[in-house]
């Protein structure tokens, strides 16, 4: 077996009737095989998608105290700087060694997502410096969400072929993509020691994606993994430039019926180099009811799952990993193992 496939995704765009049914049909084996898939041939430009690894390089290469200025625990709505060991998606490992910086639709205050305390919802928070690097703070935001806007549109296309897959309307989605949230992440991840246990020391633990659909953004260090079920092994995906990796989330599994998989992928980027990728996780939107999708439930059968919000299915289990690995730290502090205070334990550079 091989990693997920790459597939042409222009035929979307075009009036080629055969292209496009023939590319429906690849991304349905793909959705029953293993719910992974990668794209080109999308409209985010070329240029864009360099100008943003250099924007999230920019901002990982500030001091800790810089970054900590704008740290996501310092807000309610899940914006900001993320710390190295912050998350723990797989039980049994430690802490993951990535940092982040979380970015979404800048919402005001007054919006109602943000009143209401809607999933990830509200302003972004911002850096006050670049330095040294030469980009400009106005180029950091223009770029990061210009990317961010193009990705979301993308997912909606995406969006668009899924609902062929499953012999629905092209537009069958409209009302969940409609005021819909979703949220971004610079990633780094800090090279492993090349002795480094692998059950337990991960960039990303073990784990499925919480939502509808996630769009990862590789450069060129690997580290990305996917589970084969059929041998049992995991998958290297070597980045493909300007290829979106393409994975369904728990919560299209639910809505499936089962029938569509959200698989098991990690990180373990043992390649001594530091590696960087952005994910966009397409959530939808919050206050639309997840019910068993039409031809996913057999004839005389009841769904698997009962009705329930975006935001109470995608909520849940951002607590829980934040919280695990929370959890983890605090335990393993009462041990007196820990070798720094908080976030700061040393990993090798």
């Amino acid at each position: 077996m091989s990693a997920p496939p790459i597939l042409d995704f222009s035929p979307f765009y075009s009036n080629d009737v055969a292209a496009k049914a023939e590319l429906v049909r690849k991304v349905k084996d793909c959705c029953l095989h293993n719910g992974f898939f990668q794209i080109v041939g999308h409209q985010v430009p070329a240029e864009l998608q360099t100008k943003i690894f250099d924007c999230s390089k920019a901002f990982f290469d500030l001091s800790l105290e810089e970054k900590s200025k704008v740290n996501k625990d310092l807000n309610t709505w899940n914006r900001g700087y993320e710390l190295l060991r912050s998350q723990m998606l797989e039980v049994g490992t430690s802490p993951e060694l990535k940092e982040g910086f979380y970015i979404g639709e800048d919402l005001p205050t007054t919006h109602p997502y943000f009143i209401e305390k809607k999933l990830n919802s509200g302003p972004n928070v911002w850096p006050s410096t670049l330095s040294p690097s030469p980009l400009s703070l106005e180029e950091f935001r223009d770029t990061t969400t210009a990317y961010y806007n193009h990705v979301v549109s993308l997912a909606k296309d995406i969006l668009k072929v899924l609902a062929l897959t499953l012999d629905l309307e092209e537009d069958w989605f409209n009302e969940f993509t409609d005021g819909a949230v979703a949220t971004m992440r610079l990633l780094h991840y800090p090279p492993q020691e090349k002795d480094s246990d692998e059950k337990l020391s991960r960039g990303i633990g073990a784990h499925t994606d919480f939502g509808a659909v996630t769009l990862l953004l590789q450069e060129e260090v690997d580290g990305l993994q996917v589970w084969e079920k059929e041998t049992k092994s995991w998958l290297d995906v070597v980045p493909t430039k300007g290829a979106y990796v393409v994975n369904l989330g728990n919560m299209f599994m639910r809505w499936s019926n089962d029938r569509y998989i959200s698989n098991l992928h990690r990180v373990i980027n043992k390649s001594g180099k530091e590696r960087y990728s952005i994910p966009v996780f397409f959530s939808g939107n919050p206050d639309y009811v997840i019910n068993c999708l039409p031809n996913c439930c057999a004839e005389g059968q009841n769904p698997k799952y009962p009705p329930v919000t975006v935001a109470d299915c995608v909520g849940g289990s951002y607590k829980e990993s934040y919280g695990r690995a929370a959890a983890h730290k605090a335990e393993q502090a009462q041990k007196g193992t820990m070798t720094a205070v908080g976030n700061s334990v040393p990993i090798a550079v």
